[in-house]
């Protein structure tokens, strides 16, 4: 074994088995009848985090799921809490499955492990908060279906986690003073002066997958813009209806709850896509550029917001994010982001990572969901809270060791004798 036992009960039995799992590290596990297993480390003897092991019950998740599917399905249910800094104990366990040449070493005993605890028999079921989405993938049924799990369960809810600009993506933090809510504003206005919205005055920006309002709503209120702000989410559609109406800018900015593949016979100046070609899929991420780019006017120019994949693109319908989270998401690289926008007749003339930015901003929603624990637990359940907590932390660790990036990536539609209308300096990086 590589950990020692400080009681021999649940612990001495569980140990194999947690060996499997994890391997070397600093946390404490303490089990469902006080037992405990304490890093052998010396060094780490205290541990980084505990983690508590209510029932056999969270074993049963890990051993029949022995990767990150497994380990949510235990922390969702209330099996398994991490107690302490919960970035650093998902740092740890990596939320990345078995060791495979570790497991086939300890299997022997990781079978009588699953023996002696009762763990032999059919699979839990897994918790209610977990989606297997139906029908034909990116239907209009389908994804109407999928966009309700994740974004329609209360507006409350998201804000209390994403404070009161209720933006829901990557924020800019220009300052290390800065709070959350000037750090969104900041990364607003960069997607403004990207999309030249301070060049000439009444421009016309269509904002796709317009979440809550928070962009059309800085770029009527700021840029005098012509906003069309679209979404699928019927509870986003009233919040972001209702906070346009008591911001005074209706004539400004509309909100429509619709697809953007309904879009036609429209022009845009600009159009801004944050946080919504994840949605898409790479199988139809040609089309969803070919579909903007239509709507846009000559020298127009369009904003891709969205977190990438590293090392190429990925759908894994296995992954805690998928059950959970973003059911049908899938990360592009940013290279094929890039090509699918060339593709489409646009010229890309800027691209930006803000992968640490993320990992900030992932923090400091995860710091507003534990702070109002309580209040968020009433309003969705404490399943879906778990969810929210583990999916926001484990996120966080992604972005800041890299495994997770985020891009900006700005395409122009120049005329057909090729002026972009963008300015040599591009001027819109120094906040001008």
């Amino acid at each position: 074994m590589t950990r020692q036992s400080t009681v021999p009960d649940a612990a001495k039995v569980a140990g194999p088995l947690i060996e499997m799992l994890f391997g070397r590290v600093p946390i404490n596990f303490e089990f469902w009848d006080g037992s405990n297993l304490t890093p052998k480390d010396p060094a780490a003897k205290d541990g980084i985090a505990n983690v508590r092991l209510r029932s056999a019950d969270a074993l049963r998740h890990l051993l029949w799921s022995p990767n990150e599917l497994g380990m949510a399905r235990a922390f969702v249910t209330g099996e398994m809490e991490v107690e302490g800094d919960i970035f650093e104990a998902f740092r740890a366990l990596r939320l990345g499955g078995t060791n495979l040449p570790r497991g086939l070493r300890v299997l022997p005993r990781v079978l009588t492990t699953a023996f002696r605890l009762g763990l032999i028999g059919r699979p839990l079921p897994p918790p209610p908060e977990e989606m297997h989405p139906r029908g034909k993938l990116h239907s209009f049924v389908r994804d109407a279906k999928v966009v309700r799990h994740h974004y329609d369960i209360s507006n409350d809810f998201y804000r209390i986690v994403l404070g009161s600009s209720m933006t829901y993506s990557c924020a800019l933090f220009t300052d290390s003073a800065m709070s959350l809510a000037e750090a969104q504003v900041a990364k607003n206005d960069l997607v403004c002066r990207k999309l030249g919205l301070n060049e000439r005055p009444g421009m016309r920006l269509l904002d796709v997958g317009c979440g809550w309002g928070s962009m059309a709503l800085h770029a009527a209120r700021h840029y005098d813009a012509r906003v069309v702000g679209v979404t699928i989410s019927r509870e986003q559609f009233k919040a972001a209806t209702r906070l346009v109406e008591q911001a005074g800018l209706a004539g400004r900015v509309e909100i429509r709850l619709e697809d953007y593949r309904l879009l036609r016979g429209e022009r845009f100046d600009a159009i801004s896509s944050i946080g919504m070609s994840e949605h898409v899929g790479k199988a139809k991420i040609g089309e969803y550029f070919s579909t903007l780019t239509s709507l846009l006017s000559p020298q127009g120019r369009i904003l891709n917001h969205a977190i990438s994949s590293v090392g190429g693109s990925k759908l894994d319908r296995r992954t805690f994010m998928y059950r959970y989270v973003f059911p049908d998401g899938e990360l592009l690289d940013v290279g094929k982001t890039v090509l699918a926008m060339e593709d489409a007749g646009l010229e890309v003339r800027d691209v930006d990572s803000l992968r640490e930015h993320y990992a900030l901003t992932l923090r400091a929603w995860v710091a507003n969901l534990e702070s109002q624990w309580d209040t968020a637990v009433a309003l969705v359940g404490v399943g879906r809270a778990r969810v929210w907590r583990l999916y926001m932390a484990a996120s966080a660790v992604g972005f800041e060791e890299g495994s997770l990036a985020i891009h900006q990536v700005l395409g122009v539609l120049p005329t057909a004798i090729g002026t972009s209308g963008i300015d040599l300096e591009r001027k819109y990086r120094n906040g001008h």
